[in-house]
């Protein structure tokens, strides 16, 4: 899996430091409900009928040890003891504090975990195979391409702000389980005769209304 380096780190860094002070600054009413929504969707903080909710990207499903201990801690500290993990591989705390949210963050940033672009209508967290690295069924290991489609994705100003929410998976293996017919984009490995690898790409499955 990916290892921050030094910018990277400081990339999201600033960005907890950026959304205390939006958070400060609405919790003191220097902007209003409109002007905070935007942010908090960017930072993956909804607000729910009862509490916030925060959605934590895990990129293609993939967790170290120390990244699921810091889970379960944010759970015990800020939360009710346990989290969620949703249909695309991503944690969801559902009931901490709003004004518990930047610590979450800072608290996730030491790990090399963060919230961006996992809600609002941007493009969300690539997905793939549960089994991806070792399944028997492989054809190729997708997890590198998932990373250059993350990479490639992740603050770019083009997909920040769509019509709707998109969400793309990359499967690996003969059998489907990547479940790449239900995303806007589904990528498929194939091998040709001369045993050159290419993607057979699905379009228009959108896993919700998209």
């Amino acid at each position: 899996m990916y290892v921050y380096d030094d910018y990277d780190q400081k990339i999201i860094e600033d960005r907890v430091k950026q959304f205390r002070d939006q958070t400060r600054r609405y919790l003191a009413g220097e902007l209003s409900e409109e002007e905070f929504r935007p942010l908090r969707l960017q930072n993956g903080l909804y607000v729910q009928r009862f509490a916030p909710m925060l959605r934590v990207a895990v990129p293609y499903g993939q967790l170290t040890s120390r990244q699921a201990r810091m889970m379960a801690k944010i759970a015990r500290d800020y939360d009710k003891g346990y989290a969620h993990i949703s249909t695309r591989q991503n944690v969801q705390f559902n009931w901490p504090a709003l004004e518990d949210v930047p610590d979450i963050l800072a608290e996730l940033a030491t790990v090399q975990m963060h919230a961006i672009q996992t809600s609002g209508n941007c493009l969300r967290n690539v997905t793939t195979d549960q089994f991806a690295g070792v399944a028997a069924d492989e054809l190729v290991d997708p997890r590198p391409w998932c990373e250059i489609v993350r990479q490639w994705t992740t603050f770019h100003p083009e997909f920040a702000y769509l019509p709707r929410k998109f969400k793309i998976a990359i499967n690996g293996s003969t059998s489907d389980r990547a479940a790449i017919e239900v995303h806007d984009i589904g990528l498929e490995p194939l091998c040709n005769e001369a045993g050159e690898l290419g993607f057979r790409v699905l379009v228009g499955g959108g896993l919700g209304r998209t």
